[in-house]
């Protein structure tokens, strides 16, 4: 007996998607996208997984510069904060599972992650629940990876975490069929500042809100999504499909030797995220990837795409 991984997924995801699909000048574009979200979801569900591990960022949300792990499990309660339109309240989580994880990775010697018994998410992990678990009813092992608190974990050590992922789960003493989800990126450029240097008063804000947000993150909202949404789009098409070429070619790995500030330049802050797609591809064995979409959508502020890994099955 062990827990499987049988299938991953790769997403970006957009709150954006939610609350302006209207204003999207693609409009096809839009609906490749979510249409390729759903056709992944469709694959979830045929490769008969009955849990998703969901590797994913946190917009200052669910953490707060008060405290930044640089990898957390979610191993009890697990609270979607809600905004634009993602899912709200209590989330099921496999607190088996996510219980023998930080054991077995702590066994492991190479990594002791955070654990929470009461962890809050936002829209870098329920954007996946909300389209890719769809009507799915899969419980969820929530694992949330530092993209914007520096200093950041590096894209080697992400990479090696997925491994490691990979290797805790096939120890596991009861069947699980696991798929495993990457949730963020690609390329794109949010308005938030380095909170060791802000710049003016939309930057001070935000280390403020970051900083003293945990009681009442709701009340810096407004003004947040304000200076979100009076940014330009930075989108690195060229970057994408590089990275997208990459996983297809089953040599993702590849991207474990880029730097925080290499990644940076070509792919945008928003582009750290990509973490959460390298640690998939390591927990799936660096499959080859389908590519499902790939849109530039300007009004998101992101490049979006979807692909799956189907890894060949394990032997006991």
């Amino acid at each position: 007996m062990s827990a499987e991984v049988v299938l991953g997924v790769g997403a970006s995801h957009s709150t954006l998607m939610n609350t302006h699909w209207d204003e999207t000048a693609d409009q096809a574009g839009a609906q490749r996208y979510r249409a390729a979200l759903y056709e992944a979801r469709d694959r979830i569900a045929a490769s008969g997984a009955d849990v998703a591990v969901i590797i994913g960022s946190n917009h200052f949300r669910g953490f707060w510069l008060d405290l930044i792990p640089a990898f957390t499990i979610g191993v009890g309660e697990c609270l979607a904060s809600g905004e634009s339109g993602t899912p709200a309240g209590p989330q099921v989580v496999d607190r088996e599972l996510a219980r023998f994880l930080v054991d077995e990775l702590v066994r492991g010697g190479e990594f002791e992650p955070a654990f929470s018994a009461r962890l809050q998410i936002d829209h870098g992990q329920s954007h996946a629940i909300q389209y890719l678990l769809a009507g799915l009813a899969l419980p969820i092992v929530p694992v949330v990876v530092n993209v914007f608190a520096h200093p950041l974990p590096t894209l080697g050590r992400c990479a090696r975490f997925g491994t490691a992922l990979r290797t805790a789960l096939a120890g596991f003493g009861a069947d699980r069929r696991v798929a495993v989800i990457g949730s963020g990126g690609l390329s794109h450029r949010l308005p938030w500042p380095d909170w060791r240097a802000p710049h003016g008063d939309d930057e001070e804000f935000m280390v403020r809100a970051w900083l003293d947000g945990r009681e009442n993150w709701r009340d810096y909202d407004v003004r947040r999504r304000e200076i979100i949404r009076a940014a330009p789009p930075v989108l690195n098409p060229e970057f994408d499909e590089q990275l997208l070429a990459l996983l297809e070619a089953g040599k993702g790995a590849q991207l474990a030797d880029r730097t925080t500030e290499e990644l940076e330049r070509e792919a945008g802050n928003g582009g750290q995220e990509i973490r959460t797609w390298l640690a998939m591809a390591a927990a799936t064995g660096h499959a080859p990837a389908t590519r499902l979409a790939y849109e530039p959508m300007p009004e998101w502020l992101t490049g979006m795409a979807v692909a799956v890994l189907e890894p060949a099955a394990q032997t006991s």
